[in-house]
């Protein structure tokens, strides 16, 4: 499954739930603690996606947006129902 996800580094907690305006397909927000340098930010998202969707963090891979708050990740092992709960958030 790929999802687009919107990120905020240097959060006060992490955080993953709720949905980045009303585009289609949804944005998850996902707020992380670490700050946008050296991967600290990516490495922080994608341990908190795993744990929010019940996945390994090798399940979780960023295809595009390293660089940037917008990012799609390939998340493998899970079905798109999964993200539902969190984009309700």
């Amino acid at each position: 499954m790929r999802l687009s996800i919107r990120v905020y580094p240097g959060s006060r907690e992490t955080q993953v739930g709720g949905r980045y305006g009303d585009k289609e397909p949804p944005i998850l927000i996902i707020r992380v603690t670490a700050p946008a340098a050296d991967g600290k930010a990516n490495r922080a998202v994608i341990s908190a996606l795993a744990s929010a969707l019940g996945v390994r963090q090798s399940a979780i891979r960023i295809v595009s947006g390293v660089s940037s708050r917008d990012k799609l990740v390939e998340v493998t092992g899970v079905n798109a129902d999964a993200t539902e709960p969190l984009l309700a958030r």
